[in-house]
């Protein structure tokens, strides 16, 4: 009896290992796919993809085993500048408070530029509206907030980079004509917009960089 209970202790240990390692493989296998990740988005990879069970205290373990990167402490964001001239900490307190729009420009392809504006809702963090074409102009984000306006209502500020898109004139003399104000953030700190900017590059992670090539657009 002694020996079939080392026997069988010895084969669940085998298979411990096994499962250990097969799980380590599939986790360097994920954050080399995808290297902004940090561990708990891989654990959550591990479960909706490669069909793991394990939470994230054990993914953690493993990713620190490994010497596997962890995200880089992010910095306070900075003041935003409004279109008044004045100077605010902004932060998203409800729905409808803060959106954030910006552009992403990719290729389909045949090697021709396209461009998507993404406009997001800072407290909830949901996407509003993605808007597709070869070329997006003042009157198109007009024409975007304008069908959100009318689904969502008007949020308080909208803010966006120094883009000529954003600070057209056209564009600032709507939006303060329905009553939003428009908040700008510092030329060359992106983090000040941080909200659609993480949207964008996991747009980019998880979609984009995952197609072969977008069919031609008209």
């Amino acid at each position: 009896m002694p020996r079939a209970r080392t026997a069988s202790f010895d084969a669940a240990a085998y298979s411990g290992r096994e499962d250990e390692e097969r799980l380590t493989a599939d986790i360097i296998e994920l954050a080399r796919q995808h290297g902004r990740y940090g561990y708990r988005k891989i654990a959550e990879l591990l479960r909706t993809r490669a069909g793991w069970l394990d939470d994230d205290k054990r993914v953690e373990r493993i990713w620190r085993r490994e010497g596997l990167k962890f995200p880089a402490k992010q910095p306070k964001r900075g003041r935003l500048w409004l279109a008044d001239g004045s100077c605010v900490r902004l932060r998203a307190e409800r729905r409808n408070h803060v959106w954030s729009y910006d552009f992403v420009e990719d290729r389909t392809h045949d090697g021709r530029k396209y461009r998507m504006l993404n406009i997001v809702d800072e407290c909830t963090h949901k996407c509003l509206a993605i808007r597709i074409d070869r070329k997006l102009k003042p009157v198109d984000v007009i024409d975007v907030l304008t069908d959100l306006f009318i689904l969502r209502g008007v949020p308080e500020h909208i803010r966006s980079d120094n883009g000529p898109e954003f600070v057209a004139k056209t564009v600032q003399e709507w939006i303060a004509a329905v009553g939003a104000k428009t908040a700008y953030i510092t030329p060359g700190s992106p983090r000040v917009n941080g909200f659609i900017e993480s949207f964008n590059a996991r747009l980019r992670d998880e979609l984009l960089d995952g197609l072969s090539g977008i069919p031609c657009m008209a």
